[in-house]
C-alpha cells in the first residue's frame, strides 16, 4: 500500500511525501519531486553545426552551455513544445521534429521527463526570450563540441544525454 501527500507546491513542481508499506510490514518514506517534464532540443544547422546557448543558471551560480529546452507547463504536446522553445530561446524555426528519446532525469526522487527532440531544416528568425532569461545561441561544429565534452566542459545533464546520444546513435534518428 502507498500513501501519498503534496508537502509542498511550487510554480513548476510539487514535493510529495510518499509512505510505501513493505511485504514485511514496514513503512519507507520517501519525498518525490513531482515535475510535469520537459523537452529538450537538439538543433542542427544545414551545414552541420549545432545551435546550443549559453545561459546563466541562478542554483549554480554560473553561465552554462546547454541545448534549448523547456518545462511542459504550457498545455501543449512536447513536439508542440519544442518548437515554441527552440523559438522563444534560439529564434529558429525547423522544419522537422523528430523524436529521439524519452529518458528520466533522476528517478531515485524526480518523476520528471526528459523528451529529447532533433530539429533540422533550421531558418532563423526573432528570439521570444522570457523575462529574466540571459542567453545567447553559440553555433559549434561537432568538433568543437567533441572538445569541450572531452574537457569536461558541458555539465548539463539533458545536454550530455542529448549530445551523446545522438553522437553514437545519429543513424537511428
Amino acid at each position: 500500500m502507498v500513501r501519498r501527500k503534496v508537502v509542498f507546491k511550487a510554480p513548476r513542481f510539487d514535493l510529495e511525501q510518499v509512505v510505501e508499506t513493505l511485504p514485511n510490514g514496514s513503512d519507507l518514506h520517501r519525498t518525490i519531486v513531482r515535475h510535469p517534464g520537459a523537452v529538450v532540443i537538439l538543433p542542427i544547422l544545414d551545414d552541420g553545426r549545432v545551435c546550443m546557448i549559453e545561459t546563466y543558471r541562478v542554483a549554480i551560480d554560473r553561465w552554462h552551455l546547454e541545448l534549448p529546452a523547456g518545462t511542459m507547463d504550457k498545455g501543449v504536446s512536447p513536439g508542440e513544445l519544442a518548437a515554441m522553445e527552440l523559438q522563444e530561446e534560439t529564434g529558429f524555426l525547423a522544419d522537422r521534429f523528430v523524436l529521439l528519446h524519452t529518458f528520466a532525469m533522476s528517478p531515485g526522487i524526480l518523476d520528471e521527463k526528459m523528451h529529447l527532440f532533433l530539429a533540422t531544416g533550421l531558418k532563423e528568425g526573432p528570439t521570444a526570450q522570457e523575462e529574466g532569461e540571459q542567453m545567447k545561441n553559440v553555433l559549434l561544429s561537432w568538433p568543437q563540441i567533441d572538445r569541450l565534452l572531452r574537457d569536461r566542459q558541458i555539465a548539463d545533464a539533458k545536454t550530455l544525454v542529448g549530445l551523446l546520444w545522438y553522437l553514437r546513435y545519429q543513424e537511428h534518428a
